[in-house]
């Protein structure tokens, strides 16, 4: 890994402490072991509006993200997201998807189209550009594999990972989460963790 590989995180985890955080910690962890500068933003705590759906970001030409006309945190997650060299993108599911507030930011990643008006679908701003890689984590109550194709959690991480100009390098899904009111990490969770960090070595 290089001295200075860069990896952001977005979590989009409501619960304070919960299996989504743990398992983002234990990831950024490793990879700070292996010499990595990491840097996660709950998003629970991040000044992000919901999207207007005016398109104005989507008329600008260019390969670089468009300008929004909310005045908020974005910009500034936008030119973070500019700046990394790897992504963790994590959500538990909630109601068979992401969280709504990994959905508000997802749906914030406009400014990665170009859709000028008279066009009958988007371009993606990024879809020429080197490939970063993109791991992806979520959670749910069914056991983990069932979660990963049941549900559309992971498509919707997917989803978001492909807009900013990710490849997703890796995933895990950690099932069976609300059998006890303040589940930890299995050991074999912290296994796979280990394992799944050096996929983001640029």
């Amino acid at each position: 890994m290089n001295a200075n590989t860069r990896i952001l995180a977005i979590n989009g985890s409501y619960r304070s402490g919960g299996v989504t955080d743990q398992t983002v910690a234990g990831l950024l962890e490793n990879l700070q072991t292996m010499g990595a500068d990491v840097e996660q933003i709950k998003l629970r705590e991040y000044p992000i509006e919901f999207c207007l759906n005016c398109r104005e970001c989507m008329q600008q030409p260019g390969d670089a993200p468009g300008r929004c006309v909310h005045n908020d945190g974005m910009a500034k997650l936008v030119q973070k997201i500019e700046d990394a060299d790897g992504y963790v993108f994590a959500a538990p599911t909630n109601f068979s998807s992401v969280t709504a507030l990994f959905k508000r930011f997802s749906e914030r990643l406009a400014v990665y189209g170009y859709w000028p008006w008279g066009k009958p679908a988007p371009k993606f701003r990024r879809a020429n550009s080197v490939k970063k890689p993109v791991i992806l984590i979520s959670s749910c109550a069914a056991p983990g594999l069932l979660g990963r194709f049941t549900y559309a959690t992971n498509k919707s991480l997917k989803v978001a990972a492909k807009t900013i100009g990710g490849k997703v390098v890796g995933s895990m899904v950690t099932g069976l989460i609300s059998q006890e009111r303040e589940p930890g990490l299995p050991r074999r969770t912290r296994r796979r963790l280990r394992a799944l960090a050096p996929k983001l070595i640029t």
